[in-house]
């Protein structure tokens, strides 16, 4: 039987995403005037050593001489350095601890720093090898240990021989001393770990490159073995998404790229080859079309509430889940929308330009309250039976009208029909879905319906409102003011031209599509997105997915997870689960549900198996989408 291999990882900047002496020196220098310059010597001093460019033993030394280190600053960075665990490490806390006997921890760090860390993975002290600090009577730091080979140049490999390893060893770490263990031949394989700093020249001797411990488990066939590495997942974040996702995507470990405007049908099916997530917003177009070309789409993301941009259908017939924010921005749309209307009641905005062009015109006449007038809201979701709520508040009386049966909050009233709500409203406010069936929904039939003077409101869907007719309808003075956010035509960019029969008219007021575009509504939006984003990624939970069966689903615990997306259609769970018994995979829990189109079945295994037998599971009848978790 073949001896089992012992991973040897290196401390700084590999299990941990700091240098020592870098964090000691901010601990012992704070409020010293020379603070920064010494740092700055000490930062350089431990790049040339970690680039092999000054030999080790001289580089710690001269460190240790620039800092005046006491037992209470050791003391201070040993209490917080679990907290400073690097994050793919951090991610594979498992593998840290089933392996713990076969993993050493080899660094000319110090002790009193890495044993807290060591610790908490398992690892026996035995083999962890490191420097000792030595102190002086008052416990101030006077340097190392000089026996100790890790105190001098090539120090590692004599330590690792030292230890009389049986079988196969691989080195892991980011500096020109972990590559010398490979060089002096002290261990089989040496991987450059680059997640935090990345030092050419280690790289070069390296046998591997590994930018995150994902990627080192995947190439020594640990955990993640028959999975994909996270590092190799390609996220495509379009149209200027909040960077709260991509900074909560990568520090998950995923690629993530980002493009600030939106792509046409063309542009996108380009941008999408290789990329296995996409994020938009309302403007990007994910056709039919550009999913049958994106092959390697997992899911897509709307960073917003709506998803009409998306061909939901098409997504589902390729197993591609889609996700969306459907509540983040509801009070920044709300809000929005009460402030417009009081714009309107007040005719601020032409009070306002008349002001610009020198005109003061100090006048009562057609400027009312909004306490008393009758609020009628089309589309009683989420943002508005929320509007409803702070319209009461503010003295309105609310009727609302909804083709789904919702619970009336607080004193509004349910509508029959729409034509009865828009015939009672001195202020109509359309927050409806993107559906076709509300195309041109307000039309000149039903702006003829509504009260002389009635004000509209439009921050939904822009082909909800046909604009020629309300722009008639105002020009004639049917409809007493308007605000519009949303058009049936948009510009794609910022910079490009925008254009409609609403512009110049009186009353009116013009949004470029901002109803949920506040910094906190983004923030909101991006975190809440990434999330649900990564809950599939990571876990295959479908929670607020619109398009797939939806399954909420733990982490993955001692298991491989088997994601199957299929067609509904008899016999797939019974097929799939006689492929499952011929491979020998020992089914631990298993999931199914269903809609009108598609299936969803989440089965956890026993982690020995034969890999081969994934390509029978591919096999299956009907099978959309195939993936597998660990």
């Amino acid at each position: 039987m073949a001896e089992p291999t012992t991973y040897v990882f290196d401390f700084d900047s590999t299990l941990v995403r700091i240098e020592t002496l870098e964090a000691l020196a901010e601990i012992a220098l704070a409020g010293a005037p020379d603070a920064a310059a010494v740092r700055a010597e000490i930062s350089a001093l431990t790049d040339a050593a970690m680039a092999g460019d000054l030999p080790f033993g001289e580089a710690l030394r001269r460190r240790l001489a620039l800092l005046p280190l006491t037992r209470a600053h050791v003391a201070e960075l040993a209490a917080r350095i679990l907290d400073e665990g690097t994050p793919s490490v951090r991610r594979n806390m498992r593998f840290f601890r089933e392996h713990a006997d076969r993993i050493v921890i080899l660094s000319g760090g110090f002790r009193e720093i890495i044993a807290p860390l060591a610790a908490h993975l398992h690892v026996p002290a035995e083999r962890v090898l490191c420097n000792d600090l030595t102190w002086d009577a008052e416990g101030r730091v006077t340097g190392v240990d000089p026996a100790n080979p890790l105190s001098q140049a090539g120090g590692k490999a004599i330590a690792l021989r030292a230890l009389g390893l049986p079988g196969p060893v691989v080195m892991v770490g980011d500096g020109w001393t972990d590559a010398e263990v490979k060089l002096a031949g002290a261990s089989d394989r040496f991987h450059a770990f680059t997640e935090i700093v990345r030092r050419p020249r280690v790289v070069a001797a390296a046998d591997s490159e590994a930018p995150s411990m994902d990627e080192f488990l995947h190439a020594e066939g640990l955990a993640g073995r028959w999975s994909y590495p996270r590092g190799r997942i390609r996220i495509l974040l379009l149209e200027n998404i909040h960077p709260a996702a991509v900074e909560r995507l990568e520090e998950a470990g995923y690629t993530v790229e980002t493009l600030k405007g939106a792509l046409d049908e063309d542009a996108l099916i380009e941008a999408l080859k290789g990329v296995h997530v996409l994020g938009v917003r309302s403007k990007t177009q994910v056709s039919a079309r550009v999913l049958e070309a994106a092959d390697r789409l997992i899911t897509v993301a709307a960073f917003c509430i709506g998803t009409n941009q998306i061909d939901l259908e098409a997504a589902a017939d390729r197993g591609v889940a889609v996700f969306n924010a459907p509540y983040s921005n509801t009070r920044s749309v709300v809000e929005l929308a009460v402030g417009l209307t009081i714009a309107l009641l007040r005719d601020v905005a032409d009070k306002s330009a008349a002001m610009h062009r020198g005109e003061w015109n100090k006048s009562a006449t057609g400027s009312r309250e909004l306490r008393g007038k009758t609020l009628g809201i089309v589309g009683y979701g989420a943002i508005g039976s929320q509007l409803s709520v702070l319209a009461e508040g503010l003295g309105m009386r609310v009727i609302f009208h909804d083709l789904t049966e919702r619970l009336a909050l607080g004193n509004a009233r349910r509508m029959a029909s729409l034509d009865a709500l828009l015939g009672e409203s001195d202020v109509v406010s359309l927050h409806v879905d993107g559906r076709t069936d509300n195309t041109a929904l307000i039309d000149a039939a039903r702006l003829s319906r509504m009260k002389p003077g009635a004000l509209l409101l439009n921050l939904s869907r822009g082909h909800v409102v046909d604009v020629g007719a309300l722009a008639q309808a105002l020009g004639s003075g049917r409809i007493g003011g308007a605000a519009v956010d949303v058009f049936p035509e948009e510009p794609a960019t910022n910079a490009d031209p925008f254009d409609s029969p609403l512009r110049g008219l009186k009353n009116v007021i013009l949004t470029p599509h901002i109803g949920g575009s506040t910094e906190e509504a983004q923030e909101a939006i991006g975190a809440f997105a990434a999330e649900r984003m990564l809950a599939y990624l990571n876990r295959g939970d479908t929670t607020f997915c619109v398009n797939l069966p939806n399954v909420q689903l733990a982490e993955v615990s001692g298991a491989h997870r088997i994601l199957h997306i299929h067609r509904n259609q008899p016999g797939v769970l019974a097929e799939l689960n006689r492929a499952l018994a011929t491979a020998g995979l020992n089914i631990l829990g298993q999931h199914l549900k269903t809609d009108e189109r598609t299936g969803y079945v989440i089965t956890d295994v026993d982690r020995d198996y034969d890999p081969d037998a994934l390509q029978t599971l591919r096999s299956v009848a009907g099978t959309l989408r195939f993936r597998m978790l660990h």
